[in-house]
């Protein structure tokens, strides 16, 4: 059993306190105490008001909008948390900032998501938590221990209990058929790739459709929503070849610029996404259902915090019905 007297804390960031707050409370834990605030020029101050010395720790902070705020804000609280002398500091950021900029894709370019891993262990964070990354080599930027989870079981439950007719699992782009074919798996579904072309960021030139799509109900799924633009398209590529229906299931909603406009307008039936990314009221829709990752973080602060094994979270019917 889990022992809520066992020297462990949860602190969160200002970016998904209400996410916090649900794990805390899973864990029937209280959060800890922290100052945070910015002064008048923009740097962030924060500070601890509990000791830590010698305590297992938990921040929780997603970098997603406004990325370079959070970012830095996580990494002040993880060297307050440091220099406060906390045995350990596990960084659980549900969405993981900066993962698209991964490799060099034209000369002279950064590979930002390894810097980031490099600050956030350079500032003293001993393990790192993170769920749907947009890769999976990004896991190999961390020299510290890394748990990638995903959402994909909890989003199937839902799906399931849905019971749609005539689903077909799809891939909006080549890059993304893991991440469909194991969630086509757990629902023992078919699966629909999309070929597309892209000329720039954020926009797509062609779409082709690999697979039967006519009369179906097409259930995309990829790891975050950015502007909705691609995967809007991607929609009425389906539609035009003869789709009935079409869900959208995606870990992270970013929803930046006209992504909810694009929603609202769209022929879209239901956008699943989760919490990894709290939603303000203007981005909130009927079109949009947010599940909870809380117990699959909160699961996975009590195994790590108790040494026991995290793998068990990730088969595919774990999270059925929980």
């Amino acid at each position: 059993m889990f022992d809520i007297h066992n020297r462990i804390k949860i602190f969160s960031g200002s970016s998904n306190k209400p996410l916090a707050k649900e794990i805390a409370d899973y864990l029937k834990l209280p959060l800890g105490k922290i100052t945070l605030k910015k002064f008048l020029d923009g740097e962030i101050f924060a500070r601890i008001n509990e000791t830590v010395r010698g305590v297992d720790i938990f921040v929780l902070q997603s970098t997603c909008s406004p990325v370079n705020n959070n970012l830095m804000e996580l990494s002040i609280i993880v060297d307050a948390l440091r220099r406060a002398s906390a045995r350990r500091i596990t960084v659980v950021t549900p969405y993981f900032g900066y993962g698209r900029q991964d490799r060099k894709a034209h000369a002279r370019e950064p590979i930002t998501a390894k810097l980031v891993a490099n600050l956030l262990t350079a500032t003293g964070a001993d393990r790192i938590v993170t769920i749907d990354l947009h890769s999976d080599q990004i896991q190999g930027f961390f020299d510290i221990p890394l748990d990638h989870l995903t959402s994909l079981p909890i989003i199937a439950n839902y799906l399931e209990k849905k019971r749609l007719k005539n689903m077909v699992i799809v891939s909006p782009d080549a890059g993304g058929v893991r991440r469909a074919r194991r969630l086509a798996k757990i629902l023992k579904k078919p699966l629909v790739i999309l070929d597309k072309r892209r000329e720039e960021h954020n926009a797509v030139a062609e779409v082709h459709v690999i697979g039967n799509i006519k009369g179906k109900t097409a259930v995309f799924v990829d790891d975050m929503i950015d502007t909705a633009g691609t995967m809007i398209q991607a929609v009425s590529a389906v539609f035009e070849r003869g789709a009935k229906e079409a869900y959208i299931c995606a870990t992270h909603p970013l929803f930046s610029g006209p992504a909810i406009s694009r929603i609202k307008e769209s022929k879209v039936k239901e956008i699943i996404v989760t919490n990894t990314i709290p939603l303000p009221k203007e981005k909130q829709t009927n079109k949009i259902k947010q599940l909870s990752v809380a117990a699959l973080l909160a699961e996975t602060i009590k195994n790590i915090h108790e040494e026991s094994s995290v793998s068990v979270l990730f088969k595919d019917d774990y999270w059925v019905d929980k």
